[in-house]
């Protein structure tokens, strides 16, 4: 009997050192609002007040659409909340990373954001074109850093310059030399693991290490083999922020032109750092690889005729 009093009287302990510790855990959170044309109102909860009390909910901040965001400086455990589309969400922020930061997008109970991509397939001799949704909850981080990069012409004009049938079709290097250069040097942290596994149509971004994606991405092409599929997500980088729309099987992924295979020295195909290099689509996509399909232009389908805003970056 004495055992378990103590055994009880220990577990009160530690969920009450727990409490103390939140409590006093700083943590910075950005909370990001990827909406097209709705501002989003984001409140600090105080529930240590009465509902009736006129700061038991304090306005924050008002965070505008198309990317926009607020950071917040508050501290483990404590609840935010935000109206969206007539209902209120409330969101307790976990814990952040090695730097004691958390990242969430104010999505509500939204599906995904719509993208786009009218591209060339046959070896540019049709056009088709890519549907694809972006999952706010996957991995916030690299959606949100996908739709910037939309919204921002980034992928236009670019080259799909490795395609492997059965495994993985990537791009990402823009066609103006500056922009390119420019944007590699921002890298992005890795998204928090949600145990979302990898299937035909998933997008992810590619890197190199800890902390190191840009602005290439890869999408799981149909057809890939259970051991391929396995080891996709083993690094920290590889997580799914988004999926083609639709039939993968009968979509322009399928279509596009895989001739030239992997990149060296997997395959014949390009070599990612001459891309990068000053003449990388002025002559050596051109001149070495003039088969290549590319995607002529991508867009948030909603945001379609609205008028331009200016917003927050990464």
């Amino acid at each position: 009997m004495d055992n378990l009093r103590s055994l009880v009287l220990a577990l009160f302990l530690l969920g009450f050192l727990s409490g103390l510790v939140a409590a006093d855990t700083p943590l910075s959170v950005i909370f990001v609002n990827q909406s097209p044309d709705k501002a989003v109102e984001l409140f600090w909860e105080n529930h240590k007040l009465n509902n009736d009390h006129p700061d038991r909910r304090r306005l924050e901040a008002i965070i505008p659409p198309r990317g926009g965001w607020h950071k917040s400086e508050t501290f483990l455990g404590h609840e935010f909340s935000y109206d969206l589309e007539g209902q209120r969400h409330y969101v307790t922020p976990p814990p952040g990373n090695v730097h004691q930061e958390q990242f969430i997008i104010l999505a509500g109970q939204t599906e995904g954001y719509r993208v786009r991509c009218e591209v060339s397939v046959n070896s540019k001799q049709y056009m088709d074109y890519l549907d694809i949704l972006v999952k706010p909850y996957w991995a916030p981080r690299g959606a949100s850093r996908f739709l910037e990069l939309v919204r921002n012409g980034y992928y236009d004009g670019v080259a799909f310059n490795r395609v492997v049938p059965n495994f993985l079709i990537q791009f990402g290097m823009a066609k103006e030399y500056v922009t390119r250069t420019q944007e590699r040097k921002l890298t992005l942290w890795d998204d928090f693991p949600k145990d979302i596994k990898f299937a035909p149509g998933m997008m992810s971004f590619a890197g190199n290490g800890h902390d190191s994606r840009t602005t290439e991405v890869f999408i799981v092409m149909p057809g890939i083999n259970q051991q391929n599929l396995d080891n996709l997500g083993k690094n920290s980088w590889e997580t799914p922020f988004a999926i083609i729309e639709g039939d993968v099987e009968r979509s322009a992924l399928k279509k596009i032109y895989s001739g030239y295979g992997d990149m060296p020295p997997h395959g014949r195909g390009p070599d990612s750092n001459r891309i990068y290099d000053e003449d990388g689509y002025t002559r050596y996509l051109p001149k070495s690889f003039p088969k290549l399909d590319y995607i002529d232009r991508c867009y948030v389908v909603a945001e379609v005729g609205l008028g331009d805003f200016t917003d927050g970056e990464f």
